[in-house]
């Protein structure tokens, strides 16, 4: 498989399906041609498509223009990510394009901006969260300093109670804010919530800062997949694979 852009930035389609809402950009590059978000209240295999023409339509282009295929791989929704992977799996075998897999939970940190230490959050469902600890440099290169895990939120909280200067993010964070600033009041860390920017941060003291509310992780997906394609990090469909992180409801029943 081959893909010559004549050095012209790639044209991207992202999608993320790992969410609940659920997103597709169009991109050129680091230009953002399209997006469109879904609903939280919709199932995501009902609508997917139609928000892809929409998006399509929106940027004024065809499937056929697109150089490469982007989704979020995990971890996140067992169902989404299934969807999600196998569409774009059939889209680029059917043109003969490159994928690009970017872990979820990377996107999430990347929306959140720069930062030495960010704890990237998504719920997993029964009340419980997918976590990892990531570094996002100014250039948006996001770094993993610890694997993905699947753990109670209380738990994660108590784990990291000697970390400072953290920067909480995603979905997981908002839904579990209560429980992380309980443990900063018990430590004595200063808590800084969404209604405060990077600028509010204190120099000198300890403190935990919780990301403003991410939408449109596909927009992330897509500039994490142009570094990828730029680093020779994109491969052929049949090499696009999801991270579960914990086995499936199924799974655990049987």
């Amino acid at each position: 498989m081959i893909l010559v852009l004549n050095n012209k930035a790639p044209l991207i389609l992202s999608i993320d399906t790992a969410t609940r809402a659920g997103s597709i950009a169009i991109s050129r590059g680091e230009t953002l041609l399209s997006v469109v978000t879904g609903d939280s209240s919709i199932s995501q295999s009902a609508r997917l498509l139609q928000h892809v023409r929409n998006a399509l339509e929106e940027s004024g282009l065809k499937l056929e223009d697109m150089d490469i295929f982007a989704a979020s791989i995990g971890p996140g929704s067992f169902t989404g990510l299934r969807i999600g992977l196998a569409t774009v799996k059939s889209f680029a075998a059917t043109l003969g394009r490159l994928c690009v897999g970017v872990p979820t939970l990377y996107a999430v940190a990347y929306a959140a901006g720069e930062s030495k230490r960010t704890m990237a959050l998504l719920p997993a469902g029964r009340g419980e969260v997918f976590a990892q600890l990531l570094a996002v440099e100014r250039s948006g290169i996001v770094t993993p300093l610890n694997a993905p895990i699947h753990i109670d939120p209380r738990k994660l909280v108590e784990n990291v109670r000697l970390e400072t200067n953290l920067k909480w993010a995603g979905e997981g964070a908002h839904l579990q804010v209560e429980a992380i600033k309980e443990q900063a009041s018990v430590g004595g860390i200063l808590f800084l919530d969404e209604s405060q920017n990077a600028h509010d941060e204190p120099s000198g003291k300890q403190y935990w800062s919780l990301a403003r509310t991410q939408e449109d992780l596909a927009i992330g997906i897509g500039k994490l997949a142009v570094m990828s394609f730029h680093s020779s990090e994109a491969f052929p469909p049949e090499r696009l694979q999801a991270i579960y992180v914990r086995p499936s409801d199924a799974e655990l029943n049987a």
